[in-house]
């Protein structure tokens, strides 16, 4: 059946469907006056850096050269050397690969619809938050952060059933948190979970307007007006739960309805917590851990920066960088949709591992997955961040 094809052949067949991307390579003209090295070629040669965690483009260069008989059964046309990789990167529209990675997430989230996230809690629940790309400032002047320091911000809004992101937008680094709620798509009757950097009253209130709900933290000094409180069972941890208006003429006028004011002391952290919600119907303590359940986004941080190239990149301009993030976010998603397509119980690390060293192998693809491979990708992963799709 998978005769003459190799296991990256077959990953790209069952998950990636190429009709798709061209969708989004005639969207924005990405093949025009291309002869050789097209944005497929690019795509998979980009992808399988990804995946075999190259360190530069002379390395993806080398070893895709010297399998150049594979390259045909992987799908590339071309060996691709490095200058026709970087102008590619530089001048090939990274909107052609966001959009891709946006219809791959389409795919993958509803796979995952049923996946527990720890809460009794059957709503959609997302996580804000973002993550900051340390880069040089003389290498990349266009990234502005500080003086002599730049910087990208990846903001990522994760699907915490299954951990998949539904929406990322990738800024210079002194773009401001809160300001990514302008550009936040709102579901009604979801939950979005957010840490104090995204207080700001007038764009919550956008949340509120379109029936969604929001959990924060309150930053010191809050100001507010008690209207009402109810019993708490301090056992819990629990200290308060009020309705309260906000205090002053500009915090009212952005937010003129009344909030919900739970105050909880964590007990591991042996701290006070202080959390708003425009939420009056769940439990208190309900609240206290849907807020805990945002540090699945710090998970997914971290394990796209450890298992996947976003902190070095292959180009310096700001197209290379975002077609490079891109094609990473596609990478996760794409062994994310493997992983349910072919029901398998280990995690994305394991797998990615398996395959990092099987791609040019022509077996079955499910074959991969043996005892004896599960086994030997445990063994390494000991000592590694273990970050599972919940």
């Amino acid at each position: 059946m998978n005769s003459g094809k190799t296991v990256f052949a077959q990953l790209i067949e069952i998950v990636v469907p190429q009709k798709e991307f061209q969708k989004c390579v005639k969207r924005y003209h990405g093949d025009y006056k291309v002869r050789k090295f097209s944005c497929w070629d690019q795509f998979l040669t980009m992808a399988f850096a990804q995946f075999t965690y190259r360190e530069s483009l002379r390395d993806i260069e080398a070893c895709l050269g010297v399998q150049k008989k594979k390259l045909y059964h992987m799908g590339i046309s071309v060996a691709p050397v490095r200058s026709t990789m970087a102008y590619a990167n530089d001048t090939r529209d990274w909107r052609i690969y966001a959009d891709f990675a946006n219809y791959l997430i389409q795919v993958a989230r509803p796979l995952y619809a049923g996946d527990e996230i720890g809460v009794a809690l059957k709503d959609t629940v997302y996580a804000l938050d973002s993550t900051t790309i340390d880069l040089s400032i003389g290498l990349f002047p266009w990234a502005k952060f500080r003086k002599r320091k730049a910087a990208v911000k990846m903001h990522t809004l994760l699907d915490l059933h299954g951990s998949i992101p539904s929406f990322i937008d990738i800024t210079d680094g002194k773009v401001h948190d809160v300001n990514i709620l302008d550009k936040l798509p709102i579901e009604a009757g979801a939950f979005y979970i957010m840490d104090r950097g995204y207080l700001d009253f007038a764009r919550l209130f956008a949340l509120e307007q379109n029936s969604s709900f929001f959990v924060t933290r309150a930053k010191r000094g809050f100001q507010f007006n008690r209207i009402a409180s109810k019993p708490v069972d301090k056992s819990s941890g629990l200290r308060c739960d009020q309705s309260v208006m906000l205090k002053g003429f500009y915090p009212g006028k952005a937010y003129p309805f009344p909030l919900r004011r739970i105050r909880y002391f964590d007990k591991e952290e042996k701290r006070m917590l202080i959390f708003l919600t425009n939420n009056f119907q769940l439990p208190p303590i309900l609240i206290a851990e849907l807020y805990h359940c945002r540090w699945q986004i710090e998970l997914f941080f971290k394990w796209i920066k450890q298992h996947l190239r976003i902190k070095a990149f292959y180009g310096t301009s700001a197209n290379a960088v975002k077609t490079q993030i891109w094609i990473a976010v596609s990478v996760y998603v794409i062994v994310a949709i493997m992983k349910k397509k072919l029901g398998l119980e280990l995690s994305l690390y394991q797998i990615l591992q398996i395959l990092s060293l099987t791609l040019f192998e022509k077996m079955p693809l499910y074959q991969l997955f043996t005892e004896e491979n599960k086994n030997h990708a445990k063994s390494e992963s000991c000592i590694q961040l273990e970050f599972k799709l919940l």
